[in-house]
């Protein structure tokens, strides 16, 4: 009986202190407690890009990468160039890996990109499904030097930079796949679909390996996604 009893409290304890846990911020808004909001500073390096070639936050000179959402491309482009002096005010990602971005105040321009939540719906065209080319992209092979991981939102590695200013999009699926060439300093080759853009070129990789003679696709591709383009010759 008094087994049956304590299990009871314990299950209205719990009850009790779900129900009272403050629900999840909503985009744009301050972060939760457990966050430490601040704001830094530093020049700006180079912008990184989306698989669709819209800017999605920036490096500066310390190597801190910063994130933006990738609707305030247009906004970011026009206010921040690469060289300017920049602050910045957001807070870590979860894993301390990136820094996310509420408000990015450019020095020279004296304009500041603020994220004040996604665009209503219809605003933005969708991203187009794993491993189905952007409109403009070819078909692209790339080999050279990783420089840097690159990392998504949640501090999970979602690409890198290489030595020639090519960022690599991958998939984090892919990217814990292929860890052991994902690694600054490795040498790295990657196929995918390639984008040309004003700030660099960004491809969407589907298969990575350590030379271009010896590209493998992931283990794990996710459900629906096209097959990898068949490899061509590109500059390296």
């Amino acid at each position: 009986m008094r087994s049956f009893v304590l299990s009871t409290s314990a299950i209205l304890l719990a009850t009790t202190a779900f129900a009272q846990m403050p629900p999840p911020p909503l985009p744009g808004s301050p972060p939760l407690a457990s966050q430490q909001w601040m704001t830094i500073g530093g020049t700006v390096t180079r912008f990184t890009l989306t698989p669709r070639g819209d800017l999605d936050g920036l490096i500066l000179g310390d190597g801190t990468q910063v994130h933006v959402p990738p609707h305030l491309s247009a906004e970011l482009a026009a206010a921040v160039k690469p060289g300017d002096a920049v602050t910045v005010s957001g807070s870590r990602s979860p894993t301390g890996a990136l820094f996310i971005a509420a408000s990015v105040a450019d020095i020279a321009s004296n304009q500041t990109v603020t994220d004040r939540g996604p665009p209503a719906p219809g605003l933005m065209p969708p991203p187009p499904p794993p491993g189905v080319p952007v409109p403009g992209a070819l078909n692209t092979m790339v080999q050279g030097r990783v420089q840097r991981l690159l990392r998504g939102p949640a501090g999970d590695v979602d690409g890198a930079l290489l030595d020639d200013g090519t960022v690599l999009r991958v998939r984090p699926h892919i990217a814990y796949q292929f860890a052991t060439l994902l690694a600054p300093g490795r040498t790295v080759a990657a196929q995918g679909w390639g984008l040309n853009t004003a700030f660099g070129r960004v491809i969407d990789v589907q298969s990575v390996g350590p030379s271009l003679g010896q590209l493998r696709e992931p283990f794990s591709p996710q459900p629906g996604a096209s097959p990898a383009p068949a490899p061509v010759s590109s500059r390296p």
